[in-house]
């Protein structure tokens, strides 16, 4: 017996039969319709079905926006930046908006010298950056609270 493929829950037999009631349909269609010019608005449309259909599916890979607590990073507008490391302040075009709160935060951050390897140390720096971030009032990516001890995501 020969293997089945399985298409969308579907075996070969169930596809192929679709497929053959589809074509005795638009033979039967074709038939009674005699006007190349309808014929050939039903092939640019039927084609043109085909090609748009994929271009629909492809935006499922994307991350949707917000922390990952397991890979301690943050999506921003479909861009993943990681939540530690080395950090530029920046006034404009920044890759992370934060606001510094006192309580209430997304994340608490330690600032360190050395090895900001850890979710939530970062080491501020002047140039390359593994983020650049803008301090905000209003509307942040992410609220932040600085702390001396026991770093990361909350």
């Amino acid at each position: 017996m020969p293997l089945r493929f399985s298409w969308f829950g579907f075996c070969s037999r169930d596809v192929a039969r679709y497929v053959s009631y589809l074509l005795k349909i638009f033979r039967r269609c074709t038939q009674r319709l005699n006007n190349s010019y309808i014929m050939k608005q039903l092939f640019i449309i039927a084609a043109f079905l085909l090609l748009v259909s994929p271009v629909f599916s492809q935006n499922k890979d994307k991350k949707p926006d917000g922390i990952d607590k397991n890979d301690c990073t943050i999506t921003v507008k479909g861009k993943t930046y990681p939540l530690f490391g080395k950090v530029k302040i920046v006034e404009s075009f920044p890759d992370i908006k934060v606001q510094i709160v006192s309580s209430f935060e997304d994340l608490d951050v330690k600032l360190v010298e050395s090895f900001p390897d850890d979710c939530g140390k970062v080491k501020i720096v002047e140039s390359f950056p593994d983020v650049k971030v803008k301090i905000v009032e209003s509307f942040p990516d992410i609220k932040v609270k600085l702390v001396e001890s026991f770093p990361g995501v909350k």
